[in-house]
């Protein structure tokens, strides 16, 4: 959105080589998470061939979590599709949680069984994943056995990473030796709250682990780490252009001789050479050239930095600040400051569907007479996630738009069962079974399921799969609040959608992968519609997954709708804010909140009271309720156009029109 799409491109794929020396170990910036993915799966399969072929055996360091999962389902596609063998395959896990049962929810071994080692014809004796199961007494020498196994092996040729927000690789926490081998470590406080979904709760997180040393992935002989997501771009930036520190233990890897950072654009954000490539040389060096959108990028940058409004700039400010390039090529501070102070003013609207008998609304030029007098009323369809992210990412936006008179659709594209406390599912379930007594039908039935539901919450063990029942009561929860939410917020009952994705619906934070039916779900649903307009969740740091499935689905459909009639006139923006927000610089579309439509959006968020005081997924590292998070971040954003020297607002939601790309069509093919 901030560059042209060919200028993007050859900024992302530019190697660390081209960064001034800024990076210390070289890094790859993909297109997306799932090009990343592949092209390190499709490293793994030549390393496997190239070792088969010499009658070797390939020694494989591996890591879980769900930034290598997209690198499993592609190396059993290639066992399955085009023939590789894992049969010479020798594979060392990095950790697993002490104690934790093989079988249990949380288990690597489990993981990686699900994932990989059920579908791929590895040796089941050759596959080496800590064990979880062991007496505390046993787990010294167990520790030293897997180093020596590994040397036996002939030493890993290539260990896959991930990395922690705390910097871990492996669970080696702040404070971890080089020297470091496998061994028992307690987890960090971070690292048990990054933990905490796939645990129910971060009270059930295990406290320690199993866990290769620093050393021991030092040994490896080529390293690939691999990050995605925003959430991570700050970790990154510290482990690649850093100094090298205990505190980080990632930062370990710019000494090692054949490392490399495998990133998608979002965890590359942080970058020197992504965020602000004017400070390394010219810019045409990696790939750019000074375009409108990378102009307002390091104008308001500088704004930011200097803490001036953008008019007030000057051009000691340009020169004193590495943009002495843009300077000469602009021939002054003045026409850049009124060309990007325009530009910004542009995206502000606070008729984001259009006002009646007025010009249509285009991102980055606002109203454009150009195009003619604008559709009104619209149809517009809110895609939410969970049952809650209509609300609490664009609240005011979805408030203004039913006000306005746009036929406003929402779609609840999961149930969000798993976020319900245990508790507040029993409360419910009472409630239920004194409606009945009180009117006198439907008791038995009534005082059965609630005693069923009474009675598998007593015995449920951490992490365990809800019943049936209790999922429904949960599901049912989450409905009847986001329902009420929509209808506080003026949507027509008739016009709220429960899409109940089946990737989502397995009663635990892991998910199914995203299917044919799942896309069909939402291809019908926009056929029935027809929508002017599209709003859906851009927000990718969700650390679940499910806002980036969702996204999935929805520009899978959009890609097979494409040559339909009513997409012509189609709009499609990204909305964020339950996780992180848009930058000033990124925002093509800025509607600003008034106190009383601020006021009015928590009153929509409140109506989810499940999620109300504490939810159960709250995310990583931030204590803030929701409703506290989107009111904060969207103040923020209102604080900083007015730094800028905009008008000052209240509050303002941002949003990023979205634009067909190669990757949207990856999923058509689904089965």
């Amino acid at each position: 959105m901030t560059q042209t799409a060919s200028q993007h491109e050859r900024a992302i794929h530019a190697s660390g080589s081209g960064s001034g020396g800024v990076e210390r170990v070289p890094v790859v910036v993909h297109s997306s998470s799932g090009a990343a993915s592949r092209a390190v799966a499709r490293e793994i399969a030549d390393l496997i061939r190239q070792k088969a072929a010499k009658g070797e055996r390939a020694v494989l360091g591996l890591a879980t979590g769900s930034t290598p999962q997209g690198v499993y389902e592609e190396l059993v596609r290639l066992h399955h599709e085009e023939g590789l063998s894992f049969a010479n395959v020798v594979s060392f896990n990095l950790d697993e949680y002490w104690p934790m049962s093989p079988d249990g929810l949380q288990s690597y071994r489990r993981f990686m069984r699900e994932y990989l080692f059920d579908h791929v014809d590895i040796d089941p004796a050759n596959a080496h994943v800590p064990d979880g199961t062991l007496d505390r007494s046993e787990v010294a020498s167990y520790c030293a056995e897997y180093e020596r196994r590994i040397r036996e092996a002939g030493g890993i040729d290539l260990q896959i990473l991930g990395v922690g927000r705390t910097g871990h690789i492996g669970f080696n926490e702040p404070g971890s030796s080089k020297e470091s081998r496998t061994r028992l470590i307690t987890l960090d406080k971070v690292t048990r709250m990054d933990a905490a979904s796939d645990f129910f709760g971060e009270w059930n997180v295990t406290r320690q682990a199993i866990t290769m040393g620093v050393g021991t992935i030092l040994d490896a002989r080529r390293v690939i780490l691999i990050a995605f997501g925003e959430h991570k771009a700050p970790i990154v930036r510290r482990a690649v252009e850093g100094e090298i520190t205990g505190s980080v233990a990632a930062s370990f890897l710019q000494e090692h001789a054949d490392a490399r950072f495998v990133l998608d654009p979002a965890a590359g954000a942080e970058l020197t050479r992504i965020k602000t490539p004017w400070l390394l040389g010219p810019i045409a060096d990696a790939g750019l050239r000074w375009d409108p959108a990378l102009t307002k990028r390091a104008t308001m940058w500088l704004a930011e930095t200097v803490e001036k409004p953008i008019l007030k700039l000057t051009d000691e400010d340009y020169n004193e600040h590495g943009l002495q390039e843009l300077l000469s090529e602009r021939g002054g501070a003045y026409g850049i400051n009124i060309d990007v102070f325009k530009s910004l003013g542009k995206t502000i609207t606070g008729w984001p569907g259009g006002k009646p008998g007025r010009p249509k609304f285009v991102a980055g030029k606002g109203v454009d007479d150009s195009n003619g007098e604008d559709i009104f009323p619209k149809r517009v369809v809110v895609f939410s996630p969970h049952p809650d992210d209509d609300v609490i990412s664009m609240g005011g936006t979805f408030i203004r738009l039913c006000d306005q008179g746009h036929e406003v659709h929402v779609a609840y594209q999961t149930s969000g069962n798993i976020a319900v406390f245990d508790d507040e599912a029993e409360r419910h379930a009472d409630f239920v079974q004194e409606f009945c007594s009180a009117l006198g039908f439907g008791q038995e039935d009534a005082h059965k399921i609630a005693g069923d539901v009474r009675a598998f919450i007593r015995k449920k063990s951490p992490g365990e799969v809800d019943s049936p029942e209790l999922q429904q009561i949960k599901t049912m929860i989450r409905r009847t609040e986001a329902r009420a939410a929509a209808k506080y917020s003026g949507v027509d009952p008739s016009r709220i959608h429960f899409l109940d994705m089946p990737f989502y619906e397995t009663g635990r934070v892991k998910k199914k992968p995203l299917s044919e039916e799942d896309v069909r779900i939402v291809i019908d649903l926009l056929r029935e519609v027809k929508p002017h307009q599209i709003y859906c969740a851009g927000d990718l740091s969700d650390p679940h997954g499910t806002h980036r499935v969702c996204l999935a689905a929805i520009t899978t459909a959009l890609h097979r709708l494409k040559d339909e009639a009513w997409m012509q006139d189609c709009v499609v923006w990204l909305y964020r804010g339950a996780w992180q927000e848009w930058a000033p610089h990124e925002i093509e579309m800025a509607v600003p909140l008034s106190p009383e439509e601020v006021e009015r959006k928590r009153i929509a968020i409140f109506k989810h009271e499940s999620q109300k005081d504490k939810a159960l997924f709250p995310g990583p590292n931030d204590p803030r309720e929701f409703w506290e998070r989107a009111e904060d971040r969207n103040r923020h954003t209102a604080e900083q156009f007015d730094r800028l020297g905009l008008p000052e607002y209240q509050a303002i939601e941002g949003f990023v029109q979205w634009r067909p790309s190669a990757e949207d069509g990856a999923l058509v093919e689904l089965k």
